[in-house]
């Protein structure tokens, strides 16, 4: 069987559906993957998909394969990321399968899995799959099918796991027409604390109103709108299969992950008895300084879900997460990400304060920092660029981290530069104390990798 292999991404497959992504691969990335789970002696699986409009096709394919492989399926159905993860632990399974592109636009679709319930495979375990269906060294078998429906469990988990204030709460919610859509109505509803306010919570797959990536400040434009015409508190956004979140002030003001996790360290700190917070290099200074100051232990590393929530899970820690929206809980929530579950926790924050959500951060150190800046180039050459960019630091006489790329710290900000884990990209990210600082550090690397590139 042929396939594409540059579907086949460090922490997941993703591709654009009726190109390089098709039932028949479908088919095959289920024999593949039950072959795995059958040589791991794992009998059986969950399986859901998002709200995609190629997921039920791409689902009915890969379920014909896994069975075909010997596996039984756990089909729960249409259901966000999280609740396919929290089917996996309820259900007492661990291995999952998420058809799912995230928040990439609506041609595309993917696959997410895991063989033991605490974080997605990644790296070599996703180019197992690749391999697999290359050589067909498939096991064969006769699986079978039960539906399980796993939804008032869910709902009642995020709920037990709240403690609201006495302060009623106002919040937008949007969930950018994705498939938080299909829950988080119910979960809002179940809540006299809130006062919830939806839009785009129409479960609808070609997204009409936004891209549905809530950590990208100009998808948010609606919610920042709305917030603001009906003097809520705070706004929530989702991603398209709701395990990322952003959040927008009262005021209006897009929120940082790396801030919004300062701020809830500050909630958390004389709740939980470890103090120590896991974090991606793509985050401000900001959050170190806060942590810092707190008493809190930061410790930074790599981008990327699978791996910073498999880190997360091996530490322990009370909170950690990544500028791109993954937050994990971990003391009182199982620690996967579920941006909804989130979002509720900056609620329950706020619901036990007498403050505005604008005056938590405005205390907070100050950096100017760049979005995440995407360079085009190929994967074949972008992490030979990164070896050239670790060259050009070491005779500049820099003192940088390689946890992922080249992260040049200067005691006024920073410099990153890395090969992109899920696309043809070189990604860079600065930061400095001035905005004068911020554009000389921006331009010395900029112009470095046009260089390397050209």
């Amino acid at each position: 069987m042929k396939v594409n292999k540059n579907m086949f991404r460090e922490y997941d497959i993703r591709g654009v559906y009726g190109d390089d992504l098709n039932d028949l691969v479908a088919y095959h990335i289920g024999r593949s993957f039950g072959t795995k789970l059958r040589r791991l002696k794992i009998p059986k699986t969950v399986v859901a998909y998002d709200n995609r409009l190629s997921s039920v096709n791409l689902e009915e394919n890969l379920v014909k394969g896994l069975i075909d492989s010997g596996i039984n399926v756990l089909r729960i159905g249409l259901a966000t990321t999280p609740m396919c993860y929290f089917a996996a632990n309820y259900l007492g399974v661990n291995s999952s399968m998420m058809i799912t592109a995230s928040h990439n636009p609506k041609e595309y679709n993917g696959f997410k899995f895991s063989y033991n319930g605490i974080h997605n495979a990644y790296g070599e375990s996703v180019m197992e799959i690749y391999d697999l269906i290359i050589s067909e060294d498939y096991e064969s078998g006769m699986g079978i099918v039960e539906n399980k429906n796993i939804r008032d469990a869910y709902i009642d988990l995020v709920i037990n796991k709240l403690k609201f204030g006495n302060r009623k709460i106002k919040v937008v919610y949007d969930c950018g027409n994705g498939t938080g859509s299909i829950i988080a109505n119910d979960i809002f509803k179940k809540l006299s604390q809130i006062e919830a306010i939806g839009i785009c919570n129409i479960s609808d797959g070609t997204f009409p109103n936004h891209h549905p990536d809530p950590c990208v400040e100009e998808n948010l434009t609606m919610l920042k709108e709305k917030v603001k015409e009906v003097h809520a508190d705070l706004g929530v956004g989702y991603d398209g299969d709701a395990d990322r979140v952003g959040f927008i002030d009262e005021e209006g003001t897009f929120i940082e992950i790396d801030k919004f996790l300062a701020v809830m360290w500050d909630y958390l700190y004389d709740k939980v008895e470890k103090k120590e917070c896991l974090f991606d290099v793509k985050c401000s200074k900001t959050l170190e300084d806060e942590l810092i100051k707190l008493g809190v232990t930061p410790i930074e590393y790599r981008t990327g879900n699978s791996y910073t929530r498999c880190e997360s899970a091996k530490g322990d820690y009370p909170l950690s997460g990544e500028l791109s929206g993954h937050v994990y809980f971990r003391d009182k929530w199982p620690g996967y990400d579920d941006g909804i579950y989130v979002g509720m926790r900056l609620i329950e924050m706020l619901s036990n304060s007498d403050k505005p959500l604008s005056s938590y951060l405005k205390n907070l150190s100050k950096y100017y920092s760049t979005p995440e800046i995407k360079v085009k180039t190929s994967d074949n050459i972008k992490f030979r660029i990164i070896d050239k960019m670790k060259d050009y630091c070491e005779n500049k006489g820099y003192h940088f981290i390689t946890l992922d790329g080249v992260k040049v710290k200067y005691s006024d900000g920073f410099a990153l530069v890395r090969a992109s884990n899920t696309g043809p990209n070189i990604t860079m990210r600065f930061e400095a104390k001035t905005k004068e600082r911020l554009e000389e550090i921006q331009m010395e690397f900029t112009e470095q990798l046009n260089k390397l590139l050209s």
